[in-house]
């Protein structure tokens, strides 16, 4: 592993053309559920259209995964050049004013590159919110690549103990927030890409009870291996939140689909997101 990442990237790039092509002709990495997920969110285009956008998915993914593994070795002045927050007064005001900001994003761009970004571009501190993995070796791997440039990580079960025991300090809380919630998640439930999707709403009950301002995070591929970050306040922080109601997470929906529309090849089809049913 380290000793790919001492490679150049454009050395690891054309190792992805290799990991490109298994992913989308030798293993067909969860092909059926890539092309349904495609069909069900674009029915206006044809099989010949998602199938071109699944080649198009499958060469995102590869490319995301080189530039993961050169994590490995890549200081945070170099990650700062290849990605480039456009408008980080946008968390900056909330931190010079003591605040914890929550910032929700997805699994598109590379989205292993926003909490490390973060980490070197921002005054304040960066911590994600993530999911243990089951595996040892990769769950202590990607911990490694997650927190070398400074930032810190919050296993998910631990989230509201640790915004306790932190209240009140100046940081962004960062979350990859897809829908696929369950019913024991309780959902918002809403129409994303043309099918009836259930969206977490943790983040907006910790908004509400801790009075954290929320910024959506936008991370957009430039070209090859450069990235821009651009972020839009869903939520001050201060205005009132009416019980039962998700203006937050409505706004991020919308902000998210705006973004899969600009750049559908760019969004992490694998998963089952629409799985579960109102």
């Amino acid at each position: 592993m380290l000793g790919l990442a001492r490679l150049p990237l454009s050395v690891l790039y054309v190792l992805g053309r290799v990991v490109y092509w298994l992913l989308a002709y030798v293993v067909r990495y969860r092909q059926r559920v890539v092309l349904q997920n495609l069909s069900n969110s674009f029915p206006e285009k044809s099989a010949a259209e998602i199938a071109r956008l699944a080649r198009q998915f499958y060469w995102h993914f590869a490319q995301v995964m080189m530039e993961t593994i050169k994590l490995a070795t890549m200081s945070a002045p170099a990650l700062k050049e290849r990605v480039i927050f456009r408008n980080p007064e946008v968390l900056e005001r909330h931190f010079a004013a003591g605040r914890t900001v929550l910032g929700l994003s997805s699994h598109a761009g590379n989205w292993e590159w926003v909490l490390t970004s973060g980490a070197a571009w921002l005054s304040a501190h960066a911590d994600g919110v993530y999911k243990p993995l089951s595996n040892p070796f990769f769950e202590h791997l990607l911990y490694q690549l997650r927190t070398r440039t400074g930032a810190g990580l919050i296993p998910m079960r631990d989230t509201l103990r640790d915004m306790l025991q932190r209240k009140g300090e100046v940081r962004v809380v960062s979350m990859l927030s897809d829908q696929a919630a369950g019913p024991e998640d309780r959902p918002f439930w809403t129409t994303f890409m043309h099918q009836e999707a259930g969206f977490y709403t943790s983040t907006e009950r910790l908004a509400s009870r801790f009075h954290c301002p929320v910024v959506y995070v936008s991370i957009r591929r430039l070209r090859r291996g450069y990235y821009e970050i651009i972020l839009t306040e869903l939520y001050d922080g201060d205005s009132p939140l009416e019980p039962n109601s998700f203006p937050i997470t409505a706004a991020f929906v919308q902000q998210l689909e705006r973004d899969i529309q600009l750049y559908p090849a760019d969004y992490l089809w694998t998963h089952r997101r629409w799985k579960h049913k109102r």
